[in-house]
């Protein structure tokens, strides 16, 4: 490898500096030097501070930032004269220098304050960086969660029971692998567990000791109570009621006898019952069926009219003492609108099905979607009028045996047409008079009777929707009376808001779940 000296290297460096001005490439095609050779002395004599701007650079007003630093430092120590030789050598303006020169006091100057503001800058930057992580961190959790509580969902059985329930050892271990397949794929255990119907303390204790084993509480051993019967007085309790005078008694009866005809006391009645049922003897005897529960109706809730109907049929009192007709009334449990009602000599469900044809076709509810609810009476539940509510698309609802609550819209319609003042007391002439003077009730009740459960509108006007506008003048004239004379109100105005919900069955449910109204 040639060693060059350093007039050599001198002489070839002048070469890129002005007046010449040439580029590197030229340099080294001129000097027969290798373009990196160039590259490197050029490097080298920057390093020592001298100015050598690039060759393609047209004009000073184009060199970097270094090489005007340079030449600022070359010129530090030159006096006018010298600068301005400096500057013809180097195509340079004294102006341009000058201005290089304030550039580079002026940077000293706002070093400080440019790095405190680039240093606020760069936090700003790195905590705005560290939110978007932990944001993209928690979405992507929330993702997995979603995906792992879905895939439990799909693999899981559904609810496994609420507190107390007994879960065998296999559903036990079924549910304990499918949350924590769950865990792992990114879910929290709360809500693993709540899909299953399960709390997280409840899964805790069952990994407790490592492995998921039985319910322990069939097994524990449970202390007898103080007030138990001994196996000598449960004997003795068997043994009264397998006395032949006694064996077709019940316990109430037994009891009573052995206190009066005995003056002996050995249990009472419960206890009597509970003996024979562990002993098996208690079952049901006799010709009378077996007593039962019946479960509440369905509750059906109403937000709008002809969505639930209820219905039910009523004797009005005839010309005769014994005689009655009988009045068939469908009520719009949202509206409470009659929507359909007859009077007929006798009730029957073909005449129940008639009614309900005219109300349907009335209100042009063919193939809609209804509920009719009505009380266990046989014209209600005849396979006449069964078939008829499947043809046009109804659904039946019926109230418990005995239970008048269940029906109480139709039951409240009853009284209020039978105390109205118009209703004759002695009975009617004849059948048509009597559907004469329903057809004028019925005029009243819907048109004319403001409804005091549904803010005092007449069924009519919220059948067809006038309610909302009506009740929000009452609201804003009572607003203004109250306005206009605060001291005589004491607390709020009278409640105008509109019932929105209306339920079948208010003793499951609240009846109406009102709306305020905005002022």
């Amino acid at each position: 490898m040639p060693r060059y000296s350093q007039e050599r290297r001198a002489a070839v460096v002048a070469k890129l500096l002005p007046p010449q001005s040439l580029s590197p490439q030229e340099v080294a095609e001129q000097e027969g030097l290798s373009l990196a050779t160039v590259y490197k002395w050029r490097a080298e004599a920057r390093a020592k501070g001298q100015c050598l701007p690039a060759a393609n650079a047209q004009g000073a007003e184009q060199w970097s930032s270094k090489d005007r630093f340079a030449a600022v430092l070359e010129t530090a120590a030159m006096n006018a004269e010298q600068s301005a030789e400096y500057c013809r050598r180097r195509g340079l303006y004294p102006e341009q220098l000058a201005a290089w020169r304030g550039d580079c006091e002026q940077a000293g100057n706002r070093s400080q304050q440019a790095r405190h503001g680039e240093a606020q800058v760069a936090k700003t930057q790195r905590a705005r960086i560290r939110e978007l992580e932990r944001e993209l961190s928690r979405k992507n959790a929330a993702l997995a969660e979603t995906a792992a509580l879905l895939a439990l969902s799909k693999k899981g059985r559904g609810d496994l029971g609420g507190r107390g329930v007994m879960i065998s050892a296999t559903d036990r271990r079924n549910a304990v692998e499918l949350i924590n397949e769950a865990c792992a794929n990114g879910a929290r255990l709360e809500p693993a567990c709540a899909l299953l119907g399960l709390s997280a303390r409840t899964v805790q204790r069952w990994t407790r000791e490592g492995e998921v084993g039985e319910d322990r509480r069939p097994l524990a051993e449970r202390p007898t109570p103080a007030n138990a019967l001994t196996p000598e007085e449960e004997q003795a309790i068997l043994a009264v009621c397998h006395r032949p005078d006694f064996a077709s008694l019940p316990p109430e009866q037994i009891v009573a006898r052995l206190l009066d005809e005995e003056h002996r006391y050995i249990a009472s009645v419960s206890s009597f019952y509970r003996v024979l049922r562990r002993h098996g003897e208690l079952a049901h005897r006799g010709r009378a069926k077996p007593a039962k529960s019946h479960p509440r109706p369905t509750t059906f809730h109403a937000c709008a009219p002809n969505q639930v109907w209820s219905w039910d049929c009523t004797w009005l009192p005839g010309p005769v003492k014994g005689l009655f007709f009988y009045l068939v009334m469908i009520l719009d449990l949202y509206s409470r609108k009659i929507v359909g009602w007859e009077v007929f000599h006798a009730e029957s469900a073909h005449h129940a099905s008639l009614v309900i044809r005219w109300a349907v076709l009335a209100e042009e509810l063919i193939d809609q979607p209804l509920v009719l609810h009505a009380d266990n009476g046989s014209p209600f539940k005849g396979a006449t009028l069964l078939e008829t509510l499947h043809a046009l698309n109804i659904t039946p609802s019926y109230s418990r045996p005995r239970v008048s609550n269940d029906n109480a819209y139709s039951e409240a319609l009853f009284r209020t047409c039978k105390y109205v003042p118009s209703y004759p007391v002695n009975g009617f002439d004849s059948l048509e008079a009597a559907q004469r003077w329903v057809q004028d009730f019925v005029v009243w009740y819907n048109t004319e009777h403001r409804h005091s459960a549904i803010r005092f509108v007449t069924p009519e006007e919220r059948h067809r929707g006038e309610d909302r506008a009506i009740l929000a003048q009452r609201h804003a004239l009572n607003q203004a009376a109250r306005e206009a004379h605060p001291e005589r109100w004491s607390g709020k105005t009278r409640n105008w808001e509109p019932i929105e919900v209306v339920s079948l069955n208010p003793e499951r449910e609240p009846e109406s779940t009102p709306v305020k109204i905005t002022g």
